[in-house]
């Protein structure tokens, strides 16, 4: 399995990679959540906490037989192939125009989560914006992942980071699904 590119900050990457779903696992993603129940329950940070944003969580029985699934867990090996994961969390965002969205880490320094974030639409406009933007630890932007169709990013979850919504002339929703893992305990 290839990655598209690479990039580091402060000794922590970010890789992203295209082409490992078809238009069809796309398009019946787009479906799907276009039909889902979402609900305004999720939170940046807890000082944002009245900002919150629309998702669908995911029964993790559900995010197993997902096409995303298998690609998933092969980026996740090639990112880190030192470490054995698992999925303790799946769930979808969706961000629209005017939604209010805030920089955050998915996890604690040091404790290896990784974040894997799948851009689901079956086409995106460079002029709608909704790009993931990464910062350093004195919160400057270093990368930044546009949402094209069918990418997945997959970085440390203790990276700050912001999805940013997308512009006003975006008439479609921007959704990322996200599958989040942590290091699984070694036997003693």
């Amino acid at each position: 399995m290839g990655y598209t590119r690479t990039q580091q900050i402060e000794g922590r990457e970010i890789r992203v990679y295209d082409g490992l779903l078809n238009p069809q696992d796309i398009h019946a993603l787009t479906a799907l959540f276009e039909g889902g129940a979402f609900v305004r329950s999720e939170v940046a940070r807890p000082d944002t906490a009245v900002f919150r944003h629309w998702a669908l969580n995911i029964p993790l029985e559900t995010a197993i037989r997902l096409p995303v699934y298998a690609p998933t867990l092969a980026a996740v090996r090639d990112f880190r192939a030192d470490r054995q994961y698992r999925l303790y969390r799946c769930y979808c965002n969706h961000a629209a125009y005017g939604d209010m969205l805030f920089t955050h880490t998915d996890c604690p320094p040091g404790e290896q989560h990784l974040t894997t974030l799948w851009y689901v639409a079956p086409e995106w406009n460079v002029e709608w914006g909704g790009e993931t933007v990464f910062f350093n630890s004195r919160q400057d932007a270093e990368a930044v992942v546009s949402p094209r169709p069918g990418r997945l990013v997959v970085f440390d979850g203790s990276l700050t980071h912001v999805g940013r919504p997308p512009n006003r002339v975006c008439y479609v929703p921007r959704y990322t699904l996200a599958l989040k893992f942590d290091v699984m305990a070694k036997p003693s």
